[in-house]
């Protein structure tokens, strides 16, 4: 996943403070005075972004000091001074004298200042992470207060990342990855039930008792309320990557129907779901092991042309409180060379782990490729198509040729076929889901999603139950779960459009990397997504890749 700079910005322990002010540079006059002040202000942008994400790395590995041994409140001074040049010298380019790029760079500028780069003053001392949050709160009161959309997602995803990192499941104590996983493992159906109902601290935190005043339902209420007949951020999202707006949600159901009709149509309980689903993972995880983890991750993307060493990448995988509950993937640094830091938590290995770890070096490859301009140099401007070309990589974990190379075993196609879209179907009910949700904020949540994963996934319903309400994303950034389903459906036409002009590469190919990276991966922000992928692909996005591939499972 891409960071949601929200969360980042929460997880720093600072509070904006009002920077001080000081003369303003003359105004430039004339083009050739505005193409140097834009230059100008280009490298103040570039020190200023490189201190915030110095910030942003050190206080997401909760550390006060970063690496270079600066505490963070010297960092966070000297980026509030250099954002206070940066916003001087931005206000004082004319932008009348500017054409092409520059006018586009000024833009990109202004507006990362005003949305991402908000003035900072350290906290002093350590923020108390380790404390759980006080989750006794009424959703409507904090609704019904100032700033009540930030509010009370900062509240309840606070509860849901203690929550879903202290779970008790019979004598253990488990986080909610490691009991998803073990879903897939465990060969007692009681077990496994006992396993999945562990997790209703995480439901709860995020749904209550699903009355009409839980903090998920007043949250949803908040978000749809602003945007009347706006476009969401997913639509927008999806229409920057060239998807269709108005024919998106058909392709996702079309997804769910091919689903439907390629598994057996007698219905399971959600805990024997996870269980069919993880046979993969079941036979061929337990050759992965926590060290043999990040081994492989190495070997696999090594495989592909990308040597994470070269590349800078830094990984934040050991467990602690008040860490992230959600993997991503950030920019540590990006002048002069972009450095990438993966944060998750992995406190066992297995299969699941593997793929997550290669999705979110996925990333990692992706802006590590970026070649522009420093007011170019950021994520895409499209999160499906970020999240789909993560995936590069890690969809192939399910293939038997890829087992065969990395594991020395595997399983049969149809086995692997299932395994890979069990999470993407899923993914696809969530963003469905979501989409229900925003358009009516007033409906049961517990029954949208009881009535999609029994009429397409033959989950037994649990309508008392809110097992939906454990994908952090569902309250940190709703709506960003379509750019999931949405970038399944993208990646499955890059692979095939890929293999078309290049060839094969799910056992490895050491040219692949030095090949796409510029057609698809060098461009930041420099060109649109949508004009990167028509060109690429050859035409418009369709779903035809991915169904061909999941019809796979029935052959």
């Amino acid at each position: 996943m891409r960071p949601n700079l929200r969360s980042l910005a929460s997880a720093l322990a600072l509070t904006v403070a009002c920077a001080a002010p000081s003369a303003a540079p003359t105004p430039s006059r004339g083009p050739g005075d505005s193409g140097r002040a834009v230059s100008a202000a280009e490298s103040s942008y570039a020190v200023t972004r490189d201190l915030r994400d110095h910030i942003d790395v050190t206080a997401a590995a909760g550390s006060w000091v970063a690496a270079d041994g600066t505490p963070l409140d010297v960092l966070a001074a000297r980026y509030d001074a250099a954002r206070t040049d940066l916003a001087h010298r931005l206000s004082a380019v004319d932008s009348t004298a500017l054409a092409g790029d520059d006018l586009r760079a000024l833009g990109l500028m202004r507006r990362t200042l005003e949305r991402d780069l908000g003035p900072l003053a350290a906290a002093s001392g350590q923020s108390g992470d380790t404390a759980p949050p006080d989750c006794h709160f009424d959703p409507g009161a904090i609704a019904g207060g100032p700033r009540a959309l930030d509010s009370l997602r900062a509240r309840t995803y606070a509860c849901y990342g203690w929550a879903q990192s202290h779970l008790v499941a019979g004598a253990d104590t488990m986080d909610r990855l490691s009991i998803l996983g073990a879903l897939g493992r465990t060969d007692s159906a009681n077990r496994r039930r006992e396993l999945f109902l562990a997790l209703e601290p995480v439901w709860r935190s995020v749904n209550g008792t699903n009355r009409s005043d839980s903090p998920y339902r007043a949250l949803i209420a908040l978000e749809a309320r602003p945007r009347g007949a706006d476009d969401s951020p997913a639509t927008l999202q999806a229409r920057a990557s060239g998807l269709d707006p108005d024919s998106l949600e058909h392709w996702l159901m079309a997804i769910l129907e091919t689903w439907r009709d390629a598994t057996p149509d007698s219905l399971v309980e959600p805990w024997d779901w996870y269980y069919q689903t993880g046979s993969t993972s079941r036979k061929l995880g337990p050759q992965v092991s926590r060290q043999r983890l990040i081994e492989l991750n190495a070997a696999v993307w090594a495989a592909l042309g990308v040597d994470v060493g070269a590349l800078r990448v830094h990984y934040d995988l050991e467990p602690r409180n008040g860490k992230d509950p959600v993997a991503f993937t950030t920019f540590g640094a990006r002048a002069p060379l972009i450095e990438p830091w993966v944060f998750a938590t992995y406190r066992t290995g297995g299969l699941d782990n593997l793929n997550e770890l290669l999705h979110e070096t996925g990333h990692a490859a992706h802006i590590g490729a970026i070649r522009t301009r420093p007011a170019f140099r950021d994520w895409p401007d499209s999160d499906p198509f970020t999240e789909a070309v993560a995936d590069v990589a890690a969809l192939d974990v399910y293939e038997p040729a890829w087992q065969q190379r990395w594991l020395g075993d595997s399983v049969p196609l149809a086995e692997g076929i299932r395994s890979r879209y069990g999470g993407i179907v899923m993914d696809v009910a969530w963003a469905l889901f979501e989409s229900r949700m925003l358009r009516d904020p007033g409906a049961d949540p517990n029954a949208v999603w009881t009535g999609l994963t029994r009429d397409y996934l033959h989950i037994r319903p649990h309508p008392e139950l809110s097992w939906w309400a454990m994908r952090g994303q569902l309250v940190d950034a709703p709506g960003y779960m379509m750019n999931y389903a949405a970038g399944a459906i993208l990646i499955a036409a890059v692979r095939a459009r890929i293999r078309e002009l290049h060839g094969p590469f799910v056992t490895g190919d050491s040219t692949w990397y030095g090949w796409v990276a510029p057609r698809l991966l060098r461009f930041g922000l420099e060109r649109p997504t949508r004009e990167v992928l028509g060109e690429f692909l050859g035409g418009p996005v369709s779903p035809e890749a991915l169904l061909a591939d999941l019809r796979r499972m029935v052959r």
